[in-house]
């Protein structure tokens, strides 16, 4: 093994388990890892000759790679779609079906969500259809846990049936269009629009099925919390006292008080001359003339007059006056996808005063978290457990900053106008790219010129759309991805499956083997990394194998696009998975008991079909 070689598999090991801890975000690992190819390669090539390394030329060219431009073109698409609320528009058209049994309104769930998703990026289409499915739970007498799953499955059935399905998908397209075919030295032809679809649409038919006939009994039977909270619970006071001098309360925490160990009383703020005094508040020994920002129920006040030594707010003898009270409504918030409160804190935020709203609990993968709130950084797909007055609520609604879950958002017929210009951007993007031999990202990029001239959606509303960690994670792992052919990695990892496993089987049954052992490795890894990553690292590896064994790639590459999305078992591998297992209260076990078979299912279906078509299934 040459250092060449040593030195891009420790980067390689490094990526994983950095992507594994989540220690740095995907995206810092991966500017890391190009910064260090950079490096390392400059300097070895000053240093001496015939190292096995790309040249820095041949590094920056994976900024003409194709794919990372189509997806952020597609990202401005699906942003358009959403202003002009066309999702909106059919997640309301489901609402009228209600009242139909369980079997049946699954049917209608899982095909709306995944003919958008086909089509657009999926994480949207989710987002979108979250308090949708959560008021028509509680209406059909279903609970939540029963159909957010379903749901998040169902967008990634359909990214499986077409080219622009999800990013995944575009990605190992553009890295086959840039590679060289072995035998003939031209370069690869890319995937069709639709060459996935004789693939997507059985797995389509048959994951459907399965959430039909056994979701059901396999999906646990939990609310999120902005279901389970009766009015009486979803109502709150919000009341500020002032602190006389003769209080009894001077000199003491409030934990010695016993103020904030009250049941149905919780201190939101200790606001002393003009300024919110930061730090847990059972620690903050109260002086005279503090304001305490308090929240509590009705019931709260009346009990709290039996409870010795604490007296009433506006009782004499406590020395609290009461100087403003308002009615508060509790509701859950989600942090959108292209949210500007992710990684930021709380207090960097400011807040309280910057929406009128208080912070009560942050829900993340599974836990709730209740102390030193102002601290957190958020991130995307925390829901956040929100108490505000009316008035503060609903303007939080017409906030692109968090999407609420209590009930769906009101469409704006001004933008509803421009839907027929979105809807023709798509259809000409999907036309000229299957009918024409224009490439994707010509027909995504002049899609997104249109949405901008007839301004269904204003530039800077584009560009925030664009998940741009998304694209830096890309364009390290091409990186990573170049660096491994060029050193030899791939064709180290290429022979020693070709004499390891497959130098035992028969030469009939080699490529099928080789299909399942990379199927498998990037449907394991796409459950610990995020589909994008993986799809960066297997998709180079899955083109090499298949060129050392003399074998057509694409076949190869299909299986890792589909199993790359087919992650069911865990809430991580996919974003649309992160963010129900947040809404839902789901466990972590629940994504293994109804996905671990899905997953199943989605292997041997897609082994059978691949191999079948490639010609690889024995005789």
């Amino acid at each position: 093994m040459t250092w060449e070689i040593a030195f891009t598999f420790a980067l390689l090991g490094f990526a994983l388990l950095s992507f594994i801890k989540e220690k740095l975000s995907t995206d810092v690992t991966a500017i890391t890892v190009f910064a260090v190819i950079v490096a390392v390669s400059t300097i070895s090539h000053e240093m001496t000759q015939g190292v096995a390394l790309p040249e820095i030329e041949e590094i920056l060219g994976v900024f003409s790679n194709p794919a990372p431009v189509t997806i952020a073109a597609m990202f401005v698409v699906s942003a358009a779609l959403s202003k002009c609320h066309i999702i909106e528009g059919i997640s309301s058209y489901l609402g009228r079906l209600g009242k139909l049994p369980y079997p049946s309104f699954m049917l209608f769930l899982i095909l709306s969500v995944a003919f958008i998703s086909a089509f657009v990026n999926n994480t949207p289409v989710v987002v979108v259809f979250l308090p949708v499915v959560l008021v028509l739970s509680k209406q059909m007498g279903v609970s939540s846990s029963k159909l957010l799953i379903p749901m998040s499955y169902a967008s990634i059935f359909g990214g499986c049936c077409t080219l622009v399905g999800t990013s995944t998908n575009i990605l190992a397209s553009g890295v086959l269009a840039s590679t060289r075919d072995a035998s003939t030295g031209e370069l690869m032809q890319p995937l069709g629009m639709f060459e996935l679809a004789k693939y997507g649409l059985p797995l389509l038919a048959v994951g459907t099925i399965y959430l039909i006939l056994f979701g059901r009994r396999l999906l646990p039977d939990r609310e999120a919390l902005s279901t389970i909270l009766s009015d009486i619970q979803q109502k709150e006071f919000i009341t500020e006292a002032l602190v006389r001098r003769n209080s009894a309360l001077v000199g003491k925490t409030a934990s010695e008080s016993r103020l904030q160990k009250f049941k149905g009383l919780r201190i939101l703020e200790i606001i002393r001359k003009g300024t919110t005094l930061m730090g847990p508040k059972d620690q903050i020994t109260l002086n005279a003339g503090d304001r305490i920002v308090l929240s509590c129920r009705p019931s709260a006040i009346a009990a709290a007059r039996n409870v010795e030594g604490l007296d009433i707010v506006g009782e004499g003898e406590l020395g609290l006056e009461q100087v403003s009270s308002t009615a508060g409504v509790m509701v859950e918030g989600v942090i959108g996808p292209s949210s500007p409160l992710a990684a930021l804190s709380l207090r960097e935020i400011n807040f309280r005063k910057r929406y009128n709203v208080t912070v009560m609990a942050i829900h993340r993968k599974g836990r709730n978290v209740t102390s030193e709130l102002e601290n957190i950084r958020l991130h995307q797909t925390d829901t956040l457990l929100l108490l505000g007055s009316e008035e503060a609520i609903n303007n939080l609604r017409n906030s692109e900053d968090l999407i609420l879950l209590d009930r769906p958002p009101v469409p704006v017929d001004d933008m509803r106008r421009k839907a027929p210009i979105v809807l023709g951007v798509i259809a000409g993007i999907v036309i000229l790219a299957s009918l024409t031999p224009m490439p994707i990202v010509a027909s995504a990029v002049i899609g997104v010129a249109v949405l901008f001239l007839t301004n269904c959606i204003k530039p800077k509303e584009g560009y925030q759309a664009v998940e741009w960690s998304i694209l830096v994670l890309i364009y390290g792992m091409l990186a990573l991805g170049l660096a491994m052919k060029e050193s030899g990695a791939s064709d180290l990892i290429a022979h020693g499956l070709a004499n390891g496993m497959l130098s035992y089987a028969p030469k009939e049954l080699e490529p099928l083997l080789l299909l399942i052992a990379i199927y498998l490795t990037t449907s394991l890894l796409t459950e610990t990394l995020s589909n994008t990553a993986t799809i960066a690292l297997m998709a180079p590896i899955a083109i090499e194998m298949a060129f050392q064994l003399q074998y057509d790639p694409r076949p190869f590459l299909i299986a890792t696009c589909i199993a790359a999305s087919a992650s069911f078992t865990t809430p991580i591998g996919y974003q649309t998975n992160t963010y129900v297992y947040s809404v839902g209260g789901y466990r972590f076990r629940d994504f293994v008991k109804v996905g671990l078979p899905l997953n199943l299912l989605y292997f041997s279906m897609s082994i059978i079909m691949i191999s079948h078509w490639a010609g690889f299934w024995p005789a």
